[in-house]
């Protein structure tokens, strides 16, 4: 990887699992890593985890890097759009994860010209296995957006989408994990209904959606393939799965994904 400085506004969650990532991970050598926070006591624990850069002010490592990762909450990206402006550079690549705050928006408080990329990660980025959209703006090249995806690799996956998508990955993969939490802990607790002790339960459940979710990514078959191998006549699975599609699951969940986009789009800065 390219000796290029990297700074990261904002040492939250997010803002922690991309440095860490990066870092630990990713090959990105501690010296070349500035962190910057609000709450000196977060950015310091980080910065003594990782042995990177601590900066004291914007100012101090701004103009030393080639990317600006912008990880502070969407209330506050446009003060800090506008506190930063006239340190940005033409050369630099800028990267968003404030959910909502448009490119276009960011372009319109920074130079023109300045070159954006927005991403839409979920919290599994915590531990290497998130789902990362990105966009990017007309000003940043092919080989400018390759090497941010690098950088994010260790993160998770990384996909490509237009911006115009980003509610619906929003509404899709950001708020995704909460779903597929939702489902495990009903599952567990329908384990509990039937008799088996919560613990057990738990790693059964687990296990049910990682296995699952391992044979999907290494198949070529559909999911209703699979679930069709599961699902004998008048067997055990069809009985359940009957009572779902009763319930209107299929109709619950499709729902939910169309209101988490369009709650997103009204939550749209830009």
């Amino acid at each position: 990887m390219e000796k290029e400085a990297i700074g990261i506004i904002g040492c939250g969650a997010m803002g922690s699992a991309l440095a860490k990532g990066m870092t630990k991970t990713g090959g990105l050598e501690p010296v070349a890593l500035f962190l910057f926070d609000l709450s000196k006591t977060r950015q310091q624990q980080l910065v003594t985890e990782l042995n990177s850069n601590s900066a004291e002010r914007l100012a101090d490592f701004i103009p030393l890097c080639r990317y600006i990762f912008i990880a502070v909450k969407p209330q506050d990206t446009e003060g800090l759009l506008y506190t930063i402006k006239n340190l940005v550079q033409p050369d630099q690549i800028i990267v968003s994860i404030a959910a909502g705050i448009t490119i276009s928006f960011i372009e319109s408080c920074l130079p023109s010209g300045t070159k954006i990329i927005r991403l839409m990660p979920n919290t599994p980025c915590l531990i290497g296995e998130g789902a990362i959209v990105i966009s990017t703006g007309e000003a940043v090249t092919e080989d400018e957006r390759r090497k941010v995806e690098k950088l994010l690799k260790p993160l998770g996956l990384t996909i490509r989408l237009p911006e115009s998508l980003m509610d619906a990955a929003t509404g899709l993969s950001g708020t995704g994990p909460a779903y597929v939490y939702l489902f495990i802990e009903t599952m567990i607790d329908a384990g509990v209904s039937v008799g088996i002790r919560r613990d057990v339960a738990s790693k059964l459940v687990i296990q049910n959606v990682i296995g699952a979710a391992r044979m999907l990514e290494n198949s070529s078959q559909h999911p209703a393939e699979l679930r069709n191998l599961v699902t004998s006549p008048a067997g055990t699975t069809s009985s359940a799965l009957l009572i779902l599609e009763e319930s209107g699951f299929r109709s619950c969940l499709l729902k939910s994904i169309r209101e988490a986009t369009r709650r997103s789009e009204e939550l749209r800065l830009g």
